[in-house]
């Protein structure tokens, strides 16, 4: 409302520029208390956004807590400082103790002491004397600090170090440092220099260390007194400490709460404007209608409760804007709509396809993923997030899983249809269950089985076949056919894959119907739906009418009737009567037709197919340009046009459509522009269409090829490493090998068949909803509905706190 105005002159500047130092307070304390390892309580329930009173009063305690928080940490600190130099002293005085002890009878040690002015030695040497340098310095910098006193000195300073068994404590950060204590033997002021400037680029803290044992001694007693006071001091900082952060942790989650609330609510006020009173300000927004009644009593009671004088109220305006889109979705349907708003956010009252993919979605990824048992493994892992979501949803992981437990819905269902379809093709881990008893029965004697490798059943014969097929799903006796299994179940599943297709797209068209009636485009059905299903229908879903009749009409037992052992094929089928050929025998004297007159619908079907291509093409265009030239007759002879008043028929037009489209839906961008624009675009849209009918029916047979692999895959690795496992190793040893071989085996199905086919799968079917279905009525033009929420606000920061 207030655009004019950039961000520093609204209203509410200065409040927003306090919660967010508010916010750094509580950043600060947030660290200070992760340092002490003390755990936040997790808020049962959200505190109220606070009022005006509450804030000033929050204001005014985080900048006391703030205070004592920061004295108290200094304090720490500086003692915490001055701990760490005594230890490193007590180090270093009892370190060169023992390094001057280590060759304390020797001579050259007697030597060494009365160089560097030992009481005992000093007045009978005229040697020049010996300086040295003690000191500490963190472990890692040792190798360094070595080479350099060796450069500058040319390998004049002896130097001699010892490790500090216990790590010291960094009194900022909290760390670990392991470190040394060194001490350098030099001769003359301008090496000793030197050798200082050394210790303070490598950062060591040098100390002075007396010459004398027994001044060392002293110093050590002195020292450790000091520690022990300091100790005690220390102790009691750090128990003030504690009780302070304690009391802050405990009430620290409501806090951030309430500030961030207060940040949002007056981040939105900064987008209402004052009214000419300057008293009151106004906003517009967007509310679901449902909802409307709601928000005028919530506004009506917090008027009340609040005390104000001028009572808050909201009023329903008229706009020309186009709404953003909202769907009302819960933890079982947002996964769904979350796929669906990938593809792109439906246009404000466009039909949306979540609530059909809810079905169809999970179906079409279980017809690639079919095996019970891999369904299964997906079923109980989604079923252990569904039953454990509210443990589950607390829990914070990374973004793998919250993609995995936000589906988990999705999961859940499609591991079931996976197991569905699994039961339909008799797959499970590439073994088959024989529920039911096979149809089909032996008519070789023992000795005809023995004798052969290979024999063949006989459909047509009831010693082979019972004429009853298996009562659902395929027969088991056909994992004991491995040369023609195959060719039977691309077979099926081929001609499988293209009827769900079909069917698919022609309910994608039909939804279509839904988007015109509501639109008031209803002219759109009679140009654009009608042509569109009938090309659709009368060739593709004619068939799979041809498929369905071949299996009926057609079989082994009642194929001899037909003079042959041969059905029609239904693919050359459909390509001679797309190319007008006449139906003849083929090589194998298979009969050419499936029912009477088939040539003459073919040409039927094709003919008025082929005559939807123009209709579709000429249609839209040509009726735009009607409804143009009607306009403007009747414009032109209306009494109230006149020329001397100024008025253009442009300003008309323009005027009479600004007033339709704050009743109606927004003009179509198609309908606008030249007329060879719009026939251009509609060339563009008849073209897609056509081929796509084709591309896309194709494209469903990945239903075919996703199910073959999977299937191979798993009957690959059951051969190559399960079964092995039971012929390699028998006995004794086999019983031990076959747990190693079964975890090989069940860590592949879960790696393999599970996570890369399953993610394979369920790219597939994303792509057959977002391309082949949705394109057929879904546009997905729209914006998304951002309600303000403190639940998402708070949500959104706890992700960038995550980060």
């Amino acid at each position: 409302m207030n655009n004019a105005l950039n961000t520093f002159q609204r209203r509410f500047v200065s409040e927003v520029k306090t919660a967010n130092e508010m916010e750094r307070k509580l950043r600060f304390m947030e660290s200070e208390i992760g340092k002490d390892g003390i755990h936040t309580q997790k808020l049962e329930s959200l505190p109220m956004a606070p009022n005006s009173r509450e804030i000033l009063e929050l204001e005014a305690h985080l900048e006391k807590t703030e205070g004592e928080l920061k004295e108290v940490s200094q304090s720490s600190i500086a003692l915490k400082s001055n701990y760490v130099e005594l230890t490193e002293l007590k180090h270093v005085l009892e370190k060169t103790q023992g390094l001057f002890a280590e060759q304390e009878g020797t001579s050259s040690f007697t030597e060494t002491k009365a160089l560097i002015g030992d009481e005992q030695g000093a007045a009978n040497t005229s040697r020049a004397r010996l300086s040295f340098v003690a000191g500490v310095i963190p472990r890692e910098r040792v190798p360094g600090f070595e080479k350099m006193l060796w450069r500058i000195s040319r390998g004049n300073v002896f130097l001699r170090q010892a490790d500090i068994e216990e790590a010291l404590e960094d009194p900022k950060t909290g760390n670990e440092i392991q470190k040394n204590v060194f001490v350098a033997f030099f001769q003359g002021d301008q090496l000793k220099s030197r050798v200082k400037k050394v210790c303070s680029g490598f950062r060591a803290s040098i100390y002075q260390c007396p010459n004398t044992t027994e001044e060392r001694l002293e110093m050590v007693k002195g020292v450790r007194t000091r520690l022990a006071d300091l100790s005690m001091v220390l102790n009691q900082t750090k128990d003030l400490k504690h009780r302070l952060l304690t009391e802050i942790a405990s009430k620290h989650q409501g806090w951030i709460v309430q500030v961030r609330k207060m940040k949002a609510i007056y981040h939105t006020l900064n987008m209402f404007n004052l009214d000419v009173t300057n008293k009151c300000f106004i906003g517009e927004c967007w509310v679901p209608k449902r909802d409307l009644q709601q928000v005028k009593d919530t506004l009506a009671n917090k008027s009340e409760t609040s005390g104000s004088s001028i009572p808050s109220f909201l009023n329903v305006v008229d706009t020309s804007e186009v709404p953003p889109t909202f769907h009302r979705t819960n933890k079982f349907t947002n996964a769904f709509q979350v796929v669906i708003d990938a593809y792109g956010m439906a246009s404000y009252r466009e039909l949306n396809p979540a609530l059909y993919s809810t079905v169809t979605f999970p179906f079409l990824f279980g017809v690639m993923f079919g095996d019970c048992g891999h369904g299964l493994i997906v079923t109980l892992f989604a079923a252990w997030m569904v039953i454990y979501e509210k443990k589950l949803s607390q829990s914070r992981g990374g973004e793998i899983w919250n993609i995995f437990f936000g589906g988990r819905y999705l999961i859940l269902l499609m591991g079931i249809f996976s197991i569905y379809t699994g039961l339909i093709y008799n797959d499970v881990f590439s073994k088959s269950f024989n529920i039911f008893g096979s149809s089909w029965k032996n008519p070789y004697n023992e000795s005809t089985l023995l004798s052969n490798g290979e024999l063949s059943l006989d459909p047509a014969f009831e010693e082979s076949y019972t004429q009853y097929p298996y009562p659902f799903g395929f027969d088991p006796v056909w994992q004991l056919a491995p040369d023609n299994k195959i060719i039977f179940q691309n077979s099926f599943k081929m001609k499988l894959s293209i009827i769900i297709g079909v069917v698919h797209m022609l309910f994608g068209v039909c939804l279509s119907v839904g988007n015109h009636v509501y639109y008031k485009k209803k002219i759109n059905i009679i140009l654009q739906f009608i042509p569109q299903i009938l090309f659709l229908a009368l060739l593709f879903l004619y068939m799979v009418v041809l498929m369905v009749l071949k299996w009926v009409l057609f079989s082994a037992s009642n194929s001899l009737k037909w003079g042959t052992r041969c059905a029609p094929s239904v693919l050359i089928t459909f390509i001679n009567m797309m190319m007008f050929k006449p139906m003849e025998y083929d090589e194998k004297n298979c009969y050419p037709t499936i029912y009477p007159y088939q040539e003459e619908v073919q040409l039927g079907l094709v003919v008025v197919a082929l005559l939807c291509i123009p209709f579709l093409l000429l249609g839209k265009p040509l009726y735009i340009l009607f409804k143009r030239s009607s306009s403007k007759k009747h414009l032109l002879t209306n009494g109230e046009i006149q020329q001397d008043n100024g008025v253009e028929l442009n300003d008309i037009e323009n005027n009479a459509g600004r007033r339709q489209s704050r009743t109606e839906e927004p003009a179509d961008p198609h309908e606008e522009g030249a007329f060879s624009d719009i026939f251009i675009l509609q060339a563009i849209h008849t073209i897609e269409y056509i081929l796509s009918t084709i591309s896309h029916t194709a494209s469903y047979l990945r239903l075919w090829a996703l199910s073959l692999a999977h299937g191979q895959l798993s009957e690959v690795l059951w051969n190559m490493v399960l079964r092995r496992g039971f012929i390699l190793f028998p006995g004794f040893i086999g019983c031990i090998a076959i747990y190693v071989i079964f975890a090989i085996w069940a860590v592949f199905t879960l790696a393999i068949l599970v996570l890369m086919e399953g993610l394979s799968a369920f790219l597939h079917t994303l792509r057959l909803h977002w391309v082949e279905f949705m394109s057929k009525f879904y546009i997905g033009e729209g914006y998304a509905y951002q309600p303000f929420s403190f639940k998402a606000i708070l949500d959104d920061e706890d992700k960038k706190d995550d980060d």
